[in-house]
């Protein structure tokens, strides 16, 4: 079924590491033709070569999510390197996790601005090309913390479930174009992310879990994958994925 993401162009965020690098790499063995985002130009950029070495097409973009003009440069250079746009994974993300008696409002703002206003900042980018096409696929990462909420991950998760709550209401409007729309929402997984966390007693806490019960990127990739590879007839809208030993 995956031959269905030949010939793809897709634009993925936070691209530089983790969950980012590891689709890259899944969809673009797979005949897809990538173009990479995120603030780290020689990660992005070394990813790119080393796609082009294994055969590929891939571009790398400087981006900031934060930066609306910024995501829709990347979706534009997706455009004009490859002449269109089909799937958007809006992936960048933080996890800056600490209480909120602690008051770490920059983490606060970094937090809201990376998780939800990039993923707004991504599906304003890529919809105007899609709705001209009556096509395309836009992927939104959630997290499990999008369903539930434990002490000093209040704001964290509170953005993940704004993420499900966009990705539904984008799923209804965009149904006249043709556009599908999922949301994938992992448990704890083998990234960078736990290094956004800034209070040193939190980031112990959280390194000690996912050490214990973190999965290999590749899961996320493969998940996208699915998604990505069915039939332009089958929209699937939510994948919610933990590890196995993983309870909450």
């Amino acid at each position: 079924m995956e031959s269905n993401i030949e010939g793809k162009v897709i634009v993925i965020t936070g691209a530089s590491s983790g969950l980012g690098a590891a689709t890259a790499r899944h969809l673009s063995a797979r005949g897809a033709k990538i173009a990479l985002g995120a603030r780290r130009q020689d990660r992005i950029q070394s990813l790119a070569d080393e796609l082009v070495r294994n055969g590929a097409q891939a571009i790398a973009v400087t981006t900031d999510v934060t930066r609306h003009e910024e995501v829709k440069a990347l979706v534009e250079a997706g455009v004009n390197a490859f002449g269109r746009v089909d799937v958007m994974i809006n992936n960048a993300g933080l996890m800056p996790h600490s209480p909120l008696e602690r008051l770490k409002i920059d983490d606060w703002n970094r937090t809201i601005d990376v998780n939800i206003k990039g993923v707004l900042y991504g599906i304003a980018a890529a919809l105007p090309y899609m709705k001209a096409q009556k096509s395309g696929h836009i992927i939104n990462v959630s997290s499990v913390a999008g369903r539930t909420v434990r002490p000093g991950s209040a704001v964290y998760a509170a953005t993940k479930s704004a993420v499900l709550m966009i990705s539904e209401g984008l799923r209804q409007e965009v149904k006249p174009y043709d556009i599908r729309t999922t949301v994938v929402s992992p448990g704890a997984i083998a990234t960078e992310l736990p290094s956004s966390v800034t209070e040193p007693d939190v980031a112990g806490l959280i390194g000690k879990f996912y050490e214990q019960y973190a999965i290999p990127a590749e899961s996320f990739a493969r998940a996208v994958a699915f998604a990505i590879s069915q039939p332009p007839e089958v929209d699937v809208n939510e994948i919610l994925f933990r590890p196995t030993r993983q309870e909450g």
